[in-house]
């Protein structure tokens, strides 16, 4: 397909010839440089979005680009050769292609083809060899494609275990997860999966799975968890938080689902007795892990001392416990008349029913002490002998030990059914809160009531104040804060450090961390539109837990994109005056430069005509050129006259003052004022006689039927007639001028009062477009009413009413 010539600033470019590949639709196109910016003028601005055109049209495309045209390494690129490349590719292009076919040359072959030409032209190539394309650049750059398919290879290995559902993993890369828990070996972990990741060159994972068992833990067992995926963040790997009813089948699943090859976990650090009764996370991933290979990492134990002393330390508040005493106390006494006609092993299921009930309403504790309660209580009031603790019949025992373990089970899977819930419950409300927050930025108009209610949300949310910062000029300036908020230099020094490097800082973070706030950026796809402070936690109070900063952290992502919005709208209103003005000035200049400029050519040729050649002249050639001139001056002052009317009308400084005015005096003074130019044009008039005065500003309305009349002169052939009539319609007076030219178009009787709007017509109409603009201003003032439409048989009739009831004549 021959390429399209483009000339620009004289210079010949060839460019595809999209046009003619569509028209031909074939079914493949070789379309080569990728990254290549089009001439100026072309439909698109870059050969990758013909491309894309094409696909759209089911044409298949094969092309070619360079590693150093990728988007997102082009700061790297620059980085290794010290030269930035301006013709770039978003990455999306290429994660959209069906295939890659990676071409790769040693940098020794590639610098001997660029010396022998075979890549560019031997002057080109020279500059290229010597700037670019150096042994080291090349290598990193040979380094960077080999990555970059790889990637891609193994995006398309682990799509096709997913469509396939192979459980893998398929160790063709390694990728490390760290299990990060409320264990004190957690940043232990941490530090050994980013050494091994380094020595394997793999990417790594931490992961922390929120149980139902999360919300029991302590707040410096909360501390500790957000410490460790903090640390896991800040050393390079994606920290992520799971939901799971278990700890060991969320990790597996999410190992899985991710080609995990190698798991990293903790040894455990509890008794042996307890591994035993409630097992081991360790043993459960090595047993589930199949072919992903799990790593314990060891570490030195909690002390015995501490150990024990936590060990005896018994939950709070008291209250539940002593409630489920009594309830077996209740059911102790409640009972005793029924063993007149109950066996006792059917009293067991009163006890039963209260172990239920503890469980239910106070949680796993107070239901385990009603199990021991009330296998005590039964044995000691309703097992014979009475009121010991003997058992005379063994067959009790087993009735014994089933209330108890079904009072564990019971309590257990009850206490797990409470915690479901209550995260369930935080949960949903942080989704509430999002879709809340959500709700109200969508509604505000304004960007300081979008800003109000950002900080709203968030104080009420997180129970601190905050403050929100937008640049303004080279510094940030703090939109709106809580009443009790002062930011010194110190704190806004740190909020711009957080807004230039789009990073959180400050208080809980690892910059600048002696901050009294937390400064999050309002970063949006487009950059940094801004920051949020929150405040600190005051003395002895602990810092936000991992859910409440993610929490804090869809609030700024949610807020960046409100301000964002805000903006933009702003700027585009912004735009859209600028453009009206633009285009109101160019056509103010369009109109007045010409109109202006003829009138002045003419009375300055007619004088300088007299001034030079005077003598020369006779006197039909003197007068000729002295009426031209005085034709052209009035012309002149007409203009420069409706230019100040229609400013006086927008300013609102035109004075109407209105006095009863006869309507054939109006229309009579009107073509005395055009009789010089009307000549022998056949004008008819029809105005009864018997019309009542209508109270209007005499010089205006003259001043309007000019214009009327003016206009009809224009846009009509010469020697058609003109017709001027009045009549009165209920209590108005109308005034119409009618002609028989050429008409207005359809579509331009909407913008025929337009300032400086002309309807455009064969042959050259002067004006400014400004009379009827004038006019119909002036009839408004005087609280009537104008408009234009053609006429049956062609022609225009321009028609005006004004009000004849009687009103003051102003001062």
């Amino acid at each position: 397909v021959p390429t399209r010539n483009v000339d620009y600033r004289g210079t010949h470019l060839r460019e595809t010839d999209v046009d003619a590949l569509l028209a031909r639709r074939p079914r493949l196109a070789l379309v080569d440089e990728l990254a290549h910016t089009n001439a100026p003028g072309s439909r698109h601005p870059k050969r990758y979005q013909d491309v894309e055109e094409l696909l759209a049209a089911g044409i298949d495309v094969y092309t070619a680009l360079n590693i150093q045209h990728l988007e997102s390494l082009n700061d790297v690129v620059a980085q290794i050769t010290g030269v930035t490349v301006h013709e770039t590719v978003p990455d999306h292009v290429i994660d959209e292609a069906a295939e890659i076919i990676l071409v790769d040359l040693p940098p020794d072959e590639l610098r001997q083809r660029l010396q022998e030409g075979k890549v560019y032209v031997p002057e080109q190539a020279a500059r290229a060899i010597e700037r670019f394309f150096r042994p080291g650049n090349l290598t990193a750059l040979r380094e960077a494609t080999l990555r970059r398919a790889a990637e891609r290879v193994d995006d398309q290995m682990r799509a096709y275990m997913q469509t396939r559902a192979i459980p893998g993993p398929w160790p063709a890369t390694e990728r490390l997860l760290v299990c990060v828990s409320a264990s004190p070996l957690s940043e232990r972990l941490v530090r050994s999966a980013r050494r091994l990741a380094d020595e394997l060159n793999a990417e790594w994972f931490a992961l922390y799975v929120e149980t139902a068992g999360h919300t029991r833990l302590s707040p410096a067992e909360h501390d500790r968890i957000a410490r460790a995926l903090h640390l896991a963040e800040e050393l390079g790997a994606q920290s992520v938080t799971l939901p799971g009813r278990a700890v060991a089948p969320a990790i597996i699943d999410y190992a899985r689902a991710h080609n995990i090859t190698k798991l990293l976990a903790g040894k455990p650090l509890r008794s042996r007795w307890h591994e035993l009764v409630h097992g081991a996370v360790v043993d459960q991933l090595i047993r589930m892990g199949g072919a992903i290979d799990v790593l314990v990492v060891s570490g030195e134990a909690v002390p015995e001392a501490a150990r024990v002393a936590r060990g005896w330390r018994l939950p709070r508040p008291w209250r539940r416990y002593a409630q489920s005493a009594l309830l077996v106390a209740a059911v102790t006494v409640l009972g005793q008349p029924l063993r007149l006609w109950l066996a006792p092993t059917n009293v067991v299921m009163f006890f039963l029913a209260a172990v239920v009930y503890a469980a239910v309403a106070w949680g796993r504790g107070p239901s385990v002490l009603a199990a021991v309660l009330g296998v005590l209580a039964f044995d000691f009031f309703y097992v014979p002998p009475h009121l010991t603790l003997a058992v005379a019949d063994t067959e009790y025992l087993l009735t014994f030990v089933a209330l108890f373990v079904v009072g564990l089970v019971v309590s257990t899977l009850a206490a797990q059914a409470r915690e479901q819930a209550e995260a369930a419950r935080s949960r949903a409300l942080q989704t509430g809160e999002l879709y809340d927050l959500s709700r109200d930025l969508a509604a505000a108009a304004e960007l300081e009531e979008l800003l109000s209610m950002l900080r709203r949300h968030v104080e009420q949310t997180f129970q601190r104040q905050a403050v929100i910062l937008l640049p303004q000029g080279e510094r940030l300036a703090v939109q709106t804060a809580g009443p009790e908020l002062a930011l010194d230099d110190n704190e806004l020094a740190v909020a711009d450090w957080a807004y230039r490097h789009a990073l959180p800082a400050g208080r809980g973070t690892s910059t600048l961390p002696a901050a009294s706030l937390r400064y999050l950026p309002l970063s949006t796809a487009r950059g940094t539109v801004g920051v949020l402070g929150v405040q600190g936690p005051a003395a002895g109070d602990r810092t936000l837990p991992p859910e409440q900063v993610r929490l804090l952290e869809a609030f700024a992502s949610q807020g960046a994109l409100a301000i964002e919005r805000a903006q933009l709208a702003h700027r585009a209103q912004h735009a859209e005056v600028l453009q009206a003005t633009e285009k109101l000035q160019t056509a103010l200049l369009n109109s007045i430069s010409h109109d202006l400029r003829t009138p002045l050519v003419s009375i300055t040729g007619a004088l300088s005509s007299l001034q030079e050649d005077g003598a020369m002249l006779d006197a039909t050639a003197r007068r000729s050129l002295v009426d031209n001139a005085r034709e052209e001056a009035e012309r002149l002052n007409r203009l420069v006259g409706n230019l100040l009317d229609m400013t006086r009308l927008e300013g609102g400084a035109m004075q109407v003052r209105r006095k009863p005015v006869d309507a054939a005096d109006l229309v009579g003074a009107a073509l005395q004022q055009l009789a010089g130019r009307l000549g022998d044009r056949p004008v008819t008039v029809a105005v009864p006689a018997d019309l009542p005065p209508v109270p209007v500003d005499f010089m205006l309305i003259l001043q309007v039927l000019v214009n009327l009349l003016d206009n009809a002169l224009k846009y009509s052939p010469p020697g058609s007639p003109i017709e001027v009539a009045a009549r009165q319609v209920d209590t108005m007076l109308e005034l119409e001028v009618s002609d028989r030219g050429v008409g207005i178009p359809p579509q331009a009787l909407a913008h025929i009062f337009d300032k400086f709007y002309r309807v455009q017509q064969p042959g050259s109409v002067s004006g400014t477009g400004l009379g009827l603009a004038i006019g119909k201003g002036i009839v408004e003032a005087h609280g009537g009413t104008m408009h234009a439409e053609n006429r049956l048989g062609g022609g225009t009739r321009l028609r005006l009413r004004l009000p004849l009831e009687a009103a003051p004549t102003d001062a």
